[in-house]
């Protein structure tokens, strides 16, 4: 049985799918798909489900996620999914697909909160000062 293995990064989340011939079934950290929450990160994940229905009926999809929020979880999975089943069709057309509805399908985004630093609130901002 054919068996791809990916994963997908945002921030610190981490996702690794595993995907196998089957009947359709998505499942992140043990919870089909279709229960997940909340509902704006489920809607995230089955972006590139969406974009290639034929190719999600055809495969099931495991994901294991940990480390981040439950936004950056999500972005993470869905890039995970989306490189698996390109990897899994080796389909040109598909990842050109994927490529023209959003590039972060393929490719993990690298951007970190910058740390925050003495002076300051933030990374960036300073204390006011008032001399009076």
């Amino acid at each position: 049985m054919k068996t791809v293995q990916v994963s997908g990064r945002k921030k610190s989340a981490l996702a690794r799918a595993v995907i196998r011939e089957g009947s359709g079934k998505v499942y992140i950290n043990g919870i089909p798909i279709e229960i997940y929450q909340p509902e704006l990160a489920k809607l995230r994940i089955m972006e590139p489900l969406a974009l290639a229905p034929d190719m999600a009926k055809r495969v099931d999809i495991r994901v294991k996620v940990k480390g981040g929020g439950v936004m950056g979880q999500a972005d993470a999975v869905r890039t995970a999914i989306a490189r698996g089943l390109i990897e899994w069709s080796q389909d040109p057309q598909l990842r050109e697909t994927f490529r023209q509805y959003d590039w972060a399908l393929i490719k993990s985004d690298t951007r970190f909160k910058e740390p925050k630093k003495p002076g300051g609130p933030g990374a960036r901002a300073k204390f006011q000062k008032s001399y009076r």
